[in-house]
């Protein structure tokens, strides 16, 4: 579903809120889901696999109605994200899908240099990343991505 740049604006607005996809390897669910939840928190409806699917779900086609559904996508690039294939295919839609424009947030958790170069696209490794802090009460600090997402609108 596109959003006109009216319906967008409403979304900035407080009237709708933008939908996120989150990005993540399996491994990594448990910060997935406190992401969703900090996102929540600042006005964004997050969507993740391990916290949104139920059993019996069509896994694939409830992931690609997701991706099909939302406006923006926070990849939580971590090494276990770099290895999987799942994460490198839901960034390469983000990367051609006209409702992500200038939405594709790559979010860097832990330190960087953990990273290897060679498994991250070569487009995403020139985007600004933004580092994943821990924030008060057991979330992370999800504001600067909040702030981007919503600036891109």
């Amino acid at each position: 579903m596109l959003l006109s740049n009216h319906e967008r604006t409403r979304s900035i607005n407080g009237t709708r809120s933008l939908k996120v996809f989150i990005s993540h390897a399996h491994q990594d669910a448990a910060l997935a889901a406190r992401v969703a939840q900090a996102l929540k928190v600042n006005g964004l409806e997050a969507w993740d696999a391990d916290t949104n699917l139920l059993p019996g779900d069509n896994w694939a086609a409830e992931v690609a109605r997701a991706l099909e559904e939302s406006e923006a996508m926070v990849v939580l690039l971590t090494p276990d994200a770099i290895d999987s294939g799942w994460v490198l295919r839901e960034i390469e839609y983000a990367l051609g899908a006209k409702n992500y424009s200038n939405r594709l947030i790559p979010v860097v958790v832990g330190d960087r240099k953990r990273l290897p170069d060679t498994g991250i696209p070569w487009i995403v490794r020139r985007m600004p990343w933004i580092e994943l802090h821990e924030g008060q009460g057991g979330l992370p600090e999800v504001k600067p991505i909040a702030d981007a997402i919503r600036s891109a609108a």
